[in-house]
């Protein structure tokens, strides 16, 4: 059992609780924190593979100078 078998049923409950517990005043405040943390955890994770993936280039580059 994962989040993939919610289903719409269970994102309508999901969402109805979110409602009563935090109130429509909140929610799109809520809906900003979270894009802007995935915003900021998406732009790391790239900034992190582009860096590996310069080291490999960096790496390779040396490998070949050395032959």
């Amino acid at each position: 059992m994962g989040i993939a078998n919610i289903g719409i049923p269970g994102l309508i409950l999901i969402l109805c609780l979110a409602l009563i517990i935090f109130g429509p005043n909140k929610l799109p405040e809520i809906g900003k924190a979270a894009g802007q943390t995935l915003r900021e955890f998406k732009k790391s994770t790239s900034g992190l593979m582009n860096e590996d993936a310069d080291d490999k280039k960096k790496e390779k580059d040396k490998q070949e100078k050395q032959a």
